[in-house]
């Protein structure tokens, strides 16, 4: 995967994000993060696309806590 985000993409995490539970959720913002941290200094596009996806994820954290 050598790609930047698409709108589609964000559209499926977006969707995917509300079925997860917080801790899942938790755990793939994580995760996200960690994986573009190990792409740092080696393909940003890559980094990019994750750091991408856990914003995604953390969006819907954050809305459910201002619930």
């Amino acid at each position: 995967m050598n790609r930047h985000a698409t709108a589609a993409d964000f559209t499926r995490w977006e969707e995917m994000a509300k079925t997860m539970t917080m801790a899942e959720l938790r755990w793939a913002c994580l995760d996200c993060f960690r994986t573009a941290s190990n792409w740092r200094g080696f393909d940003a596009v890559v980094e990019g696309f994750y750091i991408d996806q856990g914003c995604t994820y953390g969006d819907e954290i954050r809305r459910r806590d201002n619930l």
